[in-house]
């Protein structure tokens, strides 16, 4: 059988594949991507899906517009407005498949072989592969704590004039970076400078755990004129309320969006009706406040204490800045201790010990730093936390660099 040869610039993720080693009785996982099915508000969802069957069975149950369901988007524009973004219609956004669909539409409305894209480095896995799938070059852009090197940025804006620009701004995956402002609105002057779509991917942005992040770079490009015509926002309410439901949201300029909608309709002709009626009525309910302060407070607690594990159980081995909201925490294995600087090494020594993680290679477009390694907090209590990360430790001590 002969497969389509654009299939040959992608690979299985090495997340799913670190799975299928996950299936020992008792190990410990930091390695997913995914929220607390505990954290759930199973209660509020039920509510919202009866009442969407009571109230309006026909539309929650038939076919329906691509766009997404009018109510739903109606809601979602409130909630972005509520963010920051001041006077989002209904109509300037659409209902997708989960965020990663939105991915997806952007990459299929503009990218071509010749293209050249510019990411963080690192940046979210499923994006990269999503990307390649289509045929351009990916190239990563450096991180630190306050997100993406805007003057290296630049310097690749020049070089490489890139199709589009992806970024993930507001904790990011894995980096849990969080980009000052200063940098917001340079990179929104950036791309009305060189023409640039950028992407900005937002799936973390309301689980800070301190203080509110700066506002998003939609919300901020009113601030800079000519940025919103360049600017895709991506949302989803996945990490928040539940990745089940399958609802994200794509907010573009009016021409990108209208190839996007006719690109849906060749993927899945529209989101789940019943989804997008269950959503809409959870969001009108207004659970959605007591539901993030839930889901704050127990992330924020559990964040603490893996950076108090990791500093007592690995202590120089490992450096990591806390982060300040998201899902997870971003390490670099420093070798001080005089044990593995290999993620990779280190990953197959803990699943021995019981405890699995993410190396950080994958998360890299180009030039992987395979020292790094990628823990997610969301899933386990305190006191799991505190056992699995004892088991890497152990797991480090014992780990000497490979030669």
């Amino acid at each position: 059988m002969q497969f389509a040869q654009r299939l040959n610039k992608v690979e299985t993720s090495a997340i799913r594949e670190l799975f299928k080693l996950l299936g020992k009785p008792g190990i410990i996982s930091f390695a997913g991507g995914f929220p607390d099915s505990a954290m759930f508000d199973v209660e509020g969802i039920r509510v919202a899906s009866e009442q969407a069957l009571r109230d309006e069975p026909g539309a929650a149950l038939q076919y329906g517009a691509t766009e997404g369901y009018n109510p739903l988007r109606e809601q979602l524009a409130a909630f972005m407005q509520s963010k920051g973004v001041a006077g989002l219609r209904a109509d300037e956004l659409i209902v997708t498949t989960g965020s990663q669909q939105a991915l997806d539409l952007v990459g299929k409305t503009l990218l071509d072989p010749q293209d050249t894209v510019l990411v963080e480095s690192p940046t979210f896995l499923a994006t990269i592969q999503c990307f390649r799938l289509y045929g351009p070059t990916v190239l990563g852009v450096p991180v630190d704590a306050e997100g993406v090197d805007v003057d290296a940025l630049e310097a690749m804006l020049k070089q490489h004039r890139p199709k589009l620009i992806y970024l993930v701004p507001t904790f990011g995956n894995p980096s849990g970076a969080l980009t000052s402002l200063q940098r917001r609105l340079r990179i929104l002057n950036l791309a009305v400078q060189y023409q640039t779509v950028v992407v900005e991917d937002d799936p973390y942005g309301d689980l800070y755990f301190a203080d509110a992040p700066p506002l998003s770079l939609l919300a901020l490009s009113a601030q800079v004129p000519g940025s919103r015509d360049w600017l895709v926002h991506c949302g989803s309410l996945s990490k928040v309320l539940s990745p089940g439901l399958r609802i994200g949201w794509m907010v573009a300029p009016p021409e990108l969006l209208a190839r996007a909608t006719m690109c849906k309709q060749f993927s899945d002709a529209h989101t789940s009706t019943f989804a997008q009626a269950t959503a809409a009525k959870y969001l009108q309910a207004d659970r959605m406040p007591a539901t993030l302060q839930n889901v704050r407070r127990v992330y924020a607690s559990r964040a603490r204490a893996m950076a108090q594990a990791l500093h007592q159980h690995l202590g120089e081995g490992l450096s990591f800045h806390a982060p300040q909201g998201g899902l997870f925490v971003w390490a670099q294995l420093t070798g001080q201790t005089g044990h593995t600087t290999d993620g990779r090494l280190l990953a197959q020594r803990a699943i021995d010990k019981g405890v699995a993680f993410v190396p950080g290679a994958p998360f890299f477009a180009n030039d992987p730093d395979n020292s790094t390694i990628r823990l997610s907090f969301a899933t386990a209590d305190e006191h799991k936390i505190a056992e699995g990360i004892e088991r890497l430790g152990a797991a480090l001590r014992e780990t000497r660099p490979s030669h």
